[in-house]
């Protein structure tokens, strides 16, 4: 993989919009660029926070190494990956995911595949905060599932 890899794991906030707008300047080479923007959801109403933990440095080289896999696997000209950590309150973006490369299936496939690692194993711990207290979250069944395609 000869192209750029950028991670970023931080607790300030991102525009998306603006990352993927830099994102696209900066390929234009690539025949296909794929983004994926991730929010927090509030299905019910009731969440008014988000907490993310991480381990600091070992959070980072693990979604790095994961991009570097990814990069190699689907020989992508680029891949960022953007993600907070902190208190986020619903509707903030949590993600982004781009990938450019000199087809559409292969920067598909490669941001499907980092998006399934960033949600089942990526070292980050979360906490959904309601009116009624705070419960941690595991990775569902479906995450898990979603996974094991990419064996």
């Amino acid at each position: 993989m000869t192209g750029r890899i950028d991670t970023t794991v931080s607790a300030a906030p991102f525009e998306a919009d603006t990352q993927a707008a830099t994102f696209r300047k900066e390929n234009p080479k690539a025949g296909a660029i794929v983004i994926f923007m991730g929010q927090v959801r509030d299905e019910n109403g009731t969440v008014t926070a988000l907490k993310l933990e991480h381990y600091p440095g070992f959070t980072e080289q693990s979604i790095k190494t994961m991009a570097e896999t990814a990069a190699d696997r689907w020989e992508l000209g680029a891949v960022r990956i953007c993600h907070r950590v902190g208190n986020l309150a619903p509707g903030e973006t949590i993600v982004f995911v781009a990938t450019a490369a000199a087809h559409r299936r292969a920067a598909f496939e490669a941001a499907d595949y980092l998006m399934d690692y960033l949600k089942s194993e990526a070292p980050f711990w979360k906490q959904e905060v309601t009116g009624s207290g705070a419960r941690w979250i595991e990775p569902r069944k479906q995450d898990i599932k979603d996974k094991t395609r990419w064996r």
